[in-house]
């Protein structure tokens, strides 16, 4: 009976699995699609990219005597270079499309690649200005999205609620934006990684259960830029896994 029953699991297991495979390869197909109508270069890029790398390994093999050899392997590495620069030009008509909208620095935010704990909209106000923290190695960050003369505020505000509880742990803030001392939505991720490692994870985790008390104030802002950049979110997520 046991036997039969862990058969059916497998197979039902196998099933999901093969539709889940199936349901990202129709994401894909639909992002490249989509990215298509936007970025003319898209296909010259991945076409020249593949050509590319087979033509070089051709080359070398052809100088040893090995270029049949050696082909079939610049294919294949021609097109998972061009599969990275798919996924980097529809990162880029992503974050192109959603900076400046309400909640596009909370959506970036939440799309972060690495161990990072993102409380979105810790303070906001009712014109959609808010401030998010971000806990990593760094220590506490505050990201700050909207008006600049409001964020400063709510900034400075969020800034002394959190220093009341961190100690001398590292507080860091910034201001999405394209002002002067202001961080690009397109550019935050490189940003944060740029910002020095002061805590181990075991702190982080220690610091996460600390902060949890202060909550959330202020209004609730949207859970993303828009329709198109919650499905491209999707996609990008697809193409990591790939």
């Amino acid at each position: 009976m046991a036997g039969k029953q862990d058969k059916e699991a497998a197979k039902l297991a196998k099933k999901e699995k093969r539709a889940a495979s199936k349901a990202r390869r129709g994401q894909l197909f639909e992002a490249f699609k989509m990215q298509r109508k936007e970025d003319p270069l898209l296909i010259p890029w991945m076409a020249g990219s593949i050509i590319v790398v087979a033509g070089v390994l051709f080359g070398v093999g052809f100088i040893f005597n090995i270029q049949w050899a050696l082909l079939p392997l610049g294919v294949v590495l021609g097109i998972l270079l061009a599969v990275i620069i798919f996924g980097r030009r529809v990162q880029r008509t992503v974050y192109s499309k959603a900076d400046g909208q309400p909640g596009a620095a909370a959506w970036a935010l939440e799309n972060l690649r690495g161990r990072w704990k993102v409380t979105p909209t810790v303070a906001a106000t009712t014109q959609l200005d808010a401030v998010h923290r971000v806990l990593g190695g760094p220590g506490v960050i505050l990201v700050a999205e909207g008006a600049p003369h409001r964020v400063k505020t709510l900034l400075a505000q969020e800034k002394k609620r959190v220093s009341r509880l961190v100690g001398d742990t590292p507080i860091y803030d910034m201001t999405i934006g394209h002002e002067e001392n202001q961080v690009p939505l397109k550019k935050l991720q490189n940003h944060l990684m740029k910002l020095p490692r002061n805590l181990k994870p075991n702190q982080v985790d220690a610091l996460e259960a600390k902060l949890a008390a202060l909550g959330n104030r202020g209004a609730a802002m949207p859970k993303g830029p828009m329709p198109a950049g919650a499905k491209m979110r999707n996609v990008q997520r697809t193409i990591r896994r790939r």
